[in-house]
């Protein structure tokens, strides 16, 4: 009987997030497949940054047209400008080149590094300590990615080069997330994302019109629908709801990485062919696994 009085507790209180981390891995995950689409008819760095340019112009037009929230002061501009070089041109941009050097399907693998980054950097910087209860969840999660994604291992050639870059561009984006967790903000959350985005696409703008080869952008049906996606339910939608993510706790949300490459997988079967295996299935058993143990060990002290 206590147990189910305790989910009915959990269940109540929790909702929300639990919604929200679905909601933002299911978006994120799925940012993958449309690029896939999309770089059928653009380059890559002219492609994302049109995507940023885009996303940002939109926020900051609701933002500060509609809702009339305040401009950035002082040294809110130099917090902007940091956030957005993580958080979106350098882990961008190395991760652009790091597809020069690996095959997509390997990518799958790079973002269940997030959780360990953020991890060992939010212990690092912001003087947090790591439970032992969270680290256990962040080893069931990589656990489970690395089962789900081992057929990939076996049949795609993969280059030291690349595993590296993608690596960096990896700890870039961790960097950024507990650079963000660790601020004070007072400027409204679609401010902060809207300029981040924006800064940081004016940021990769100069090399994309440097790599730029005249002709070799189609702006056809698939880069139009693509370059949609990533712009509204992408960035704006689900980097919003990571933020939302980011606040509550940088390595709470850090578990929710887990179950994008696991999306990632099922919605490239759905929409590009690709096969689910025996792999698949018991790498989601395991995440959902470390998801529920993350979520679980802040909430025993309150029950």
């Amino acid at each position: 009987m206590g147990s189910f009085f305790y989910y009915c507790w959990f269940v109540k209180n929790n909702t929300t997030y639990l919604l929200t981390g679905l909601s933002f891995s299911v978006l994120w995950a799925s940012a993958s497949i449309a690029g896939k689409f999309g770089l059928t008819s653009a380059e890559p760095l002219f492609f994302f940054t049109i995507r940023f340019l885009i996303a940002g112009a939109v926020l900051l037009a609701y933002a500060h047209l509609f809702k009339k929230y305040r401009l950035p002061l002082g040294k809110e501009w130099q917090h902007l400008a940091i956030f957005g070089a993580f958080n979106t041109a350098l882990y961008l941009g190395i991760f652009i080149i790091a597809l020069q050097f690996i095959t997509a399907g390997i990518t799958a693998l790079a973002i269940a590094l997030n959780p360990l980054f953020i991890s060992l950097l939010s212990s690092l910087l912001n003087k947090r300590k790591v439970k032992w209860l969270e680290w256990g969840s962040i080893t069931l999660g990589l656990a489970g990615v690395l089962v789900a994604a081992l057929p990939l291992l076996q049949l795609e050639s993969i280059s030291v080069t690349g595993l590296l870059l993608l690596g960096l561009s990896m700890i870039t984006y961790s960097i950024g997330a507990v650079y963000y967790a660790g601020q004070k903000w007072t400027l409204d959350r679609v401010s902060i994302n809207g300029w981040q985005v924006l800064l940081g696409g004016l940021m990769t703008a100069p090399f994309a019109l440097l790599l730029h080869q005249p002709g070799s952008n189609q702006f056809d049906a698939p880069f139009w629908l693509s370059l949609v996606w990533l712009v509204v339910p992408v960035s704006i939608i689900a980097v919003n709801l990571w933020l939302i993510l980011l606040k509550t706790d940088a390595v709470k949300a850090s578990i929710w990485l887990y179950l994008c490459p696991i999306f990632g997988l099922m919605l490239s079967a759905l929409l590009l062919n690709e096969p689910l295996t025996l792999y698949t299935w018991l790498g989601t058993a395991l995440v959902l696994g470390a998801v529920f143990i993350g979520q679980q060990k802040n909430y025993s002290v309150k029950s």
